[in-house]
């Protein structure tokens, strides 16, 4: 079966004009493939997010990626979002599929552990994310993992994994040719010197290159 590794763009924490970031994120996912966008407003309250769905949903759907809220299966589920990004400290598993139902994407948070990861699997997740990778001025990581950890899931285990935290342009491609299915990027696209679209391509750029050294 032919390696694969696609980008999993996740938004800024804070979007304070919804219009202009639609322009940005319509423009940043015309410039390259894009498999999925998370919604990840943090500490934000419910109708804010629910307003970004709304706005940015039709953006990601027409282009074939899924719309992922971070955190709450329940909002998620209301919001008819394609799929939910749970971490440890969430609500478990089983209790998000139940109330999301069998077609939705659930990702799970396992950081740098391969005992959470097998376990968020068993449970039924449809990914799980490894990371922080590299430091990361997006969330405060706990864990550091090492792009062993993507070669050594990648060989035993068929769920996607997705390498998190820290990622850029200039470190795609290590991660990529370690084993990651999806590589989850925040300020590496949203802070490039040059446009999210720039950033995009460049990062599709480096992970072709990344499999390249897989095969």
């Amino acid at each position: 079966m032919t390696p694969s590794c696609r980008l999993y763009l996740i938004t800024p924490p804070r979007i304070d004009d919804l219009a202009a970031f639609g322009r940005i994120l319509a423009a940043a996912m015309d410039a390259g493939d894009v498999a999925a966008v998370q919604i990840r407003l943090k500490d934000q309250p419910e109708d804010i997010i629910a307003a970004a769905v709304d706005a940015l949903s039709p953006i990601i759907q027409s282009r074939g990626a899924a719309v992922i809220l971070n955190d709450d299966p329940v909002l998620a589920a209301k919001l008819k979002c394609d799929g939910v990004h749970v971490g440890q400290d969430d609500m478990p598993m089983a209790q998000a599929r139940k109330i999301m139902g069998l077609d939705a994407m659930i990702g799970v948070t396992c950081h740098d552990s391969r005992h959470l990861a097998m376990e968020a699997a068993e449970a039924g997740a449809d990914y799980v994310a490894f990371g922080a990778f590299f430091p990361t001025t997006t969330k405060d990581a706990a864990t550091r993992a090492e792009p062993e950890i993507l070669s050594i899931w990648q060989e035993v285990m068929e769920v996607p994994c997705v390498a998190i935290g820290g990622i850029t342009a200039e470190t795609a491609r290590s991660l990529a040719a370690a084993g990651a299915d999806f590589l989850a990027v925040s300020a590496g696209v949203w802070a490039h010197p040059e446009g999210a679209a720039a950033a995009v391509k460049a990062i599709n750029d480096q992970i072709a290159l990344g499999l390249a050294e897989r095969v």
